[in-house]
């Protein structure tokens, strides 16, 4: 996690390839508020510095940094960060650290820390929780793609894996690949009816303005097949509880371009008890590993967990 502020844990940042952030938004080199993209081949450098300015329209800031082993002698310099809305929480005078990500074409900056802040009494908007193992979610409720509510603990004696989506995210890195990924977890799922009867799938829509149960159903349908509704939901929070659940969740939200949204990744493994029993904050777990764990997770109700990564 990555303290961006006293009291605030902004969501982990993960880059990936041709990706400049945890969203969906493609690379944009003409110094807008797109994020800026970069290759998978990079090298990567710790920063240590005092943020000059911050330009939160522009997803830049500009920091006095000390010295970068290997790279370059101090220097004040403006940085593009890979997720653009942490400018509004960066004030002139904040010590901060930081991971520098240089490719021939784009550098961003990301997993900043704030050891230092200008100012003490600075209360962020939002504060967000890394869901450990253990811990109890609270009950939040949806409206799935029959246009029905549910809430998370109607699935109490069910081993639950969520993920979070949004139906017009255009990047297969993101949205597409938690909804592929999901595909193949509800086929190995069926291949066990005994498994399958202890589980059950929730993607949810971070987007209930957009993602209604019309377009959930009709996205749904592409992924699981409208068979496969009975074990597997599309849903979108009430919009009175979406803050409480991307805080509780980690996943951080902010407006793009062109209707898209700016996020990070978040999928957990709940166990039948209503408690966190795996945490995967990123995109880099496979259908497999997942699979093995929901096993895991039905074979101990209790929640004991091996940790979340």
């Amino acid at each position: 996690m990555h303290v961006l502020a006293r009291g605030l844990v902004w969501p982990s940042l993960i880059l990936f390839s041709l990706v400049a952030l945890q969203g969906c938004e493609g690379g944009n080199p003409s110094g807008d508020d797109r994020p800026t993209a970069v290759p998978s081949t990079e090298a990567t450098y710790q920063l240590k510095g005092i943020v000059v300015s911050s330009d939160a329209a522009k997803g830049v800031v500009q920091i006095d940094s000390e010295a970068i082993p290997g790279l370059m002698g101090a220097m004040t310099m403006p940085y593009k960060l890979a997720q653009p809305g942490v400018a509004t929480e960066l004030h002139p005078g904040d010590h901060i650290t930081a991971r520098l990500r240089i490719s021939d074409s784009a550098s961003v900056l990301d997993q900043i820390d704030v050891t230092a802040q200008s100012q003490p009494d600075y209360k962020p908007s939002k504060v967000y929780n890394v869901p450990a193992p253990g811990q109890a979610v609270p009950d939040f409720k949806f409206l799935n793609q029959s246009g029905k509510t549910i809430t998370l603990d109607q699935f109490r004696g069910k081993v639950l894996l969520v993920t979070f989506i949004y139906t017009r995210c255009p990047l297969p890195d993101y949205c597409i690949r938690m909804s592929r990924n999901f595909a193949t977890i509800q086929q190995q799922l069926a291949a066990d009816p005994q498994l399958l009867n202890k589980t059950h799938l929730l993607s949810v829509s971070f987007d209930p303005a957009y993602d209604t149960p019309k377009v959930l159903r009709s996205y749904g349908s592409a992924y699981a097949g409208s068979e496969a509704f009975s074990h597997w939901d599309f849903a979108a929070p009430q919009l009175s509880q979406l803050d409480a659940l991307e805080q509780f969740f980690d996943v951080g939200v902010s407006p793009g371009s062109d209707n898209t949204l700016t996020h990070s990744l978040s999928t957990a493994i709940i166990a039948p008890n209503g408690k966190i029993f795996r945490w995967y904050p990123s995109n880099e777990w496979t259908p497999s590993t997942v699979v093995d764990d929901v096993k895991q997770a039905v074979g101990q109700p209790g929640g004991s967990a091996r940790g979340s990564h």
